[in-house]
Formats: C-alpha cells, sequence, structure tokens
C-alpha cells in the first residue's frame, strides 16, 4: 500500500511539473490544447497520451511547425521553450504523440540489416505512412505519425475554429507547404524522412539518428533526392553525444548547407545528455530563432 501511494505521488508530481509550464510559458491570448489521439481516430489504442497543441489566435496566417519527439518522447513532456520561441516566432506548434519504441537502431541491425540492407527506410515508411507493411514492429497502419497528423488537424478545423486549423489541410490531408517540420533523435529523422517526398515549409533535424545500410555504413535514403529543396534544410548535433561524427555524415549525406549545420557546444547539465541538450537548453535560444526563421 505504501508502495502504491509512492508511486502515485511520483504521478502526480510529473503531471503537475508538466502541466505548471502552461501557464508560465503560454500565457494570454495564447490557447494550450492537449487532445488525445483516440479522440481523433477511435482505432488508436497505443501511444495515446495527448498530443500538445499551442497557439496564438491573433497570429491567423502563420505557418504550423509539426514537432516529432524522439525515442520514448512524450508530447505534454516536450520541449516547452523552444515551442515558446516558436509560437514568437509566428508558428502554431504541434507536439505530435506517436508510437516511438522501440527505436530504428534496435530493431535495423545484425541479422535484420544483414537480411535487408533498406531496413531503416522501411521501418520509417512504415512508422511515417502506414502503407507498406514491414513486420519487426507492432505498429498498426492507423498509428502512422501521417494519419495521427491528419485526424488531428481534421478534429480541430472541426472543434477549434479560432485556430483556423484548416489553412493546414486540403483536400483533407496536410497541406505540407504549410508545415515547418522539426524533431529530436528518431524525430528528427522522421522530419528529414517526410521532408523528402513532401515539399515543407522547413526541416529542423535536431541530432536525428544514426541509420545504416550496413555495418560502418550509412543509410541509403540519407543520399535520395529530396521533394524539399535543400535550403529549408536546417540541422543541428551536441559535439558532446557519442555519435556526433555518423550524424554529421548525414547531413553531409543529405547536402545541408554547411551555414545550415549547428554544432551546439555548451556544457551539459550533469545528469543530462548531450544529444537531446539542443532542444532543452534555453542558451540556444538566439540559435532557435535562426534555426526556426519567420512563421509568418
Amino acid at each position: 500500500m505504501k508502495q502504491q501511494l509512492i508511486f502515485l505521488l511520483l504521478v502526480l508530481f510529473v503531471y503537475t511539473q508538466v502541466c505548471s509550464q502552461d501557464p508560465i510559458l503560454f500565457t494570454e491570448p495564447q490557447v494550450v490544447l492537449k487532445i488525445k489521439p483516440s479522440e481523433t481516430d477511435n482505432r488508436i489504442k497505443n501511444a495515446d497520451t495527448p498530443h500538445f497543441i499551442a497557439y496564438n489566435p491573433s497570429i491567423e496566417k502563420g505557418k504550423l511547425l509539426l514537432f516529432i519527439p524522439g525515442t520514448n518522447g512524450i508530447a505534454l513532456r516536450g520541449p516547452m521553450h523552444l515551442f515558446a520561441t516558436a509560437i514568437d516566432q509566428g508558428y502554431a506548434v504541434i507536439n505530435l504523440s506517436y508510437i516511438n519504441t522501440p527505436a530504428i537502431a534496435r530493431i535495423c541491425k545484425d541479422e535484420n540489416l544483414a537480411a535487408n540492407s533498406n531496413c531503416a527506410a522501411d521501418f520509417r515508411n512504415w512508422r511515417v505512412y502506414g502503407d507498406k507493411e514491414f513486420e519487426l514492429i507492432e505498429d498498426a497502419s492507423y498509428d502512422a505519425i501521417v494519419n495521427r497528423l491528419t485526424k488531428l488537424l481534421q478534429y480541430l478545423a472541426k472543434n477549434d475554429k479560432q485556430g483556423g486549423w484548416n489553412r493546414f489541410l486540403e483536400n483533407g490531408e496536410p497541406k505540407w507547404s504549410e508545415i515547418a517540420l522539426a524533431g529530436q533523435s528518431q524525430g528528427g529523422g522522421m522530419s528529414a524522412f517526410i521532408a523528402k517526398t513532401h515539399v515543407v515549409a522547413r526541416v529542423i533535424d535536431f541530432s536525428g539518428g544514426w541509420d545504416y545500410s550496413a555495418k560502418n555504413k550509412i543509410a541509403n535514403w540519407y543520399f535520395d533526392t529530396s521533394a524539399t529543396p535543400i535550403d529549408r534544410y536546417f540541422a543541428t548535433y551536441h559535439i558532446k553525444e557519442p555519435t556526433a561524427e555518423t550524424i554529421i555524415e548525414t547531413y553531409k549525406a543529405m547536402k545541408i548547407p554547411d551555414n545550415h549545420i549547428y554544432a551546439f557546444d555548451l556544457d551539459v547539465p550533469m545528469g543530462k545528455r548531450a544529444h537531446s541538450n539542443g532542444v532543452r537548453n534555453l542558451g540556444y535560444k538566439d540559435q532557435w530563432i535562426e534555426l526556426l526563421g519567420k512563421g509568418n
């Protein structure tokens, strides 16, 4: 009984810490919404923690910043200072709740990679689009990132009129030209992967993963032609993260301009990881503003 009480108090503390950021960072007239994926598509059962949505309704023509979290990321615990900065830059923000485990690096290795050199691209395609089944993970087609985004935008367009969400839809599908993509780790890779197929407003890849096609050989999809112009790609890494060299190699393969690649180097707080510091450390606010550009 005592252990259960301690657990409940811990859950309450975490929830309070997450929610307490809202009034501090997102003040009137800004709007914050938290919507479960299952409210937008009743087929969704897994990874049903709420999407995080924030915007300033007085900004009528701003673009959407879609943030895709990394492995084990929870939308309500996203990088709120980064999101507040994005709103100041003229964006509406969605931090998407989706299935982000297992990580690609956990699946596309050893015998799985030896059997399929395109394992990472096939994995990402299934998790993003849900249209070509990938049997090594249990995600359903309707769990895909694009379906979750589409259903959320449709839900918002119907239920939150002041948000003007219809501007991000075209024939019921995401209007990619009005959407900037950003993400951390797995989510950064997902952002770049989507931008290969769709012309998006901007891509910000925060330490976006290290997919392989064979041992010590980065995945082929990084070299694919991009539908999104290369000058819309931006990327970051921290010089102290263990996979920095490989991450840089992927950025070079995608032909991201050198002056669009940011090498973060601020001290990482004790107990924190360099890999995720780029989206959390308020010391990078000036760089965030450059990465985001103007959303309106």
